[in-house]
This record gives structure tokens, sequence and C-alpha cells, in this order.
């Protein structure tokens, strides 16, 4: 977030400086186009962190306070603390949004032809059924998988990298787990897991979100 900021303070300054000079946006030098990019940089940045709108005169107005040494309608710390109330006001109703989200996907997918739910609430569909031995918690497997969120974003994937797997069985998320020990060697089955049995309210990386409820298809090549 610091250096989202930074970026911030670099490309908005910029823009400050060179207002009045260019008020078509037209990118006439190299500092306009090097502004402009930053600026590209820095929505994009802000939009991934989920802002949906800045309000931009009130952000130059800040800019053109401090630089011009002008009195400051909102102290430093006081401006740090607004940040960080709204990152977390705006977590928490990411993390909400996910959690109903993925309570009416599953509410409606355990209707479907063929998904099964157990007591702890994963829900699978075999896709292929194996013959073969099933692991226990113990053990090692190799499997291939396919992980989408809900919107069918692919956030993992060893079939894309065309390679498979392998892990001790109980060193995955809790709903991996629990349908590995359901599966045959050479089974394929269809995963649908509820956020507390995945990644919970931390979530995972930059691509699973809090309280996100993931589909995986997982492939059981074989027990190691």
């Amino acid at each position: 977030m610091k250096n989202t900021f930074f970026i911030l303070i670099i490309a908005i300054s910029l823009v400050a400086c060179n207002q009045e000079k260019h008020t078509n946006n037209e990118l006439t030098t190299s500092i306009d186009s090097v502004s402009y990019s930053l600026g590209i940089s820095v929505a994009n940045n802000l939009k991934n962190s989920g802002f949906e709108s800045i309000e931009t005169d009130a952000m130059t107005s800040a800019f053109n306070d401090v630089f011009a040494a002008n009195d400051v309608k909102i102290t430093e710390e006081e401006a740090n603390v607004l940040i960080q109330e709204y990152f977390m006001e705006l977590s928490e109703k990411k993390s909400k949004e996910a959690v109903s989200e993925g309570n009416a996907f599953l509410e409606e997918n355990k209707q479907r032809d063929g998904v099964i739910t157990t007591a702890s609430g994963l829900q699978y569909k075999v896709l292929v059924k194996g013959e073969g031995a099933m692991p226990s918690a113990s053990d090692n497997v190799t499997v291939h998988y396919h992980g989408t969120l809900l919107d069918g974003t692919v956030f993992d994937s060893s079939v894309d990298r065309g390679e498979p797997a392998t892990f001790p069985v109980n060193g995955v998320i809790t709903g991996w787990v629990e349908a590995l020990q359901l599966m045959n060697i050479g089974s394929k089955y269809k995963l649908f897991i509820p956020s507390n049995l995945a990644y919970g309210e931390r979530g995972a990386g930059g691509s699973i979100g809090p309280n996100s409820t993931l589909i995986f298809e997982v492939e059981l090549l074989s027990i190691n």
C-alpha cells in the first residue's frame, strides 16, 4: 500500500504542476507521457484495491496545498487514520459480500443432479469414478487440478501448467483433505468448497479474497 501511495504522490504532483499548461491533456512532452503512464498505473492499482472512484479534484487540491505550504484541511495523522479505516470498511464489505454470494451459490448448487453434500458442508460431483486405492490423510498423492472462483476466474491450475502436483493429503486446505480421502485412484471429482473449508477470512495471495468459495476439478493420479 505504501508503494501505491508513493506512486500516487508522484503522479498527482506531476499533474498538479502541469495542470495549467496542459488543460487539454495532450501528451506533447516526455514528462506528459510519464505522468499519464503513472496515472494509468495508479488508477489500475487503486481499482484492484477496491476503489470504484476517486475524487481527483479533492486530491489535486490537497497536493496544491502541500506544495504551496498552505494550511491543509486534514492533518497527515488524521489522513492515515482515514485511509486505514476506509480500507478496513472496504475489506469488511467485500468479505460479507463473498460470504453471501458463496452461501447462495452452495444452496442452489446442492440441488443440482449429482452433487453430494457432506456433513462438513463440502460439495462434490463425481465426474469419473476410479477403481484404484483410496488415500489416507498420511499419504502423499499426485493430482491434476483446475481451480476457479465463482465467477470463473482461474487462480491456479496444474492442468494449464501441464504438470501434475504432488503433496501430502493433510498438507492442503480442509476441503481437499476430506475430498481426497473419498477418491479412488483414477477418479476425477468436481469440488465446491465453502470458504471455511478453504482459506477463510484470510484469503490467499492476490487472487483468492477473504471468505471465497472455491471450485476445483481434481483428478487423483496416484498415491505415493
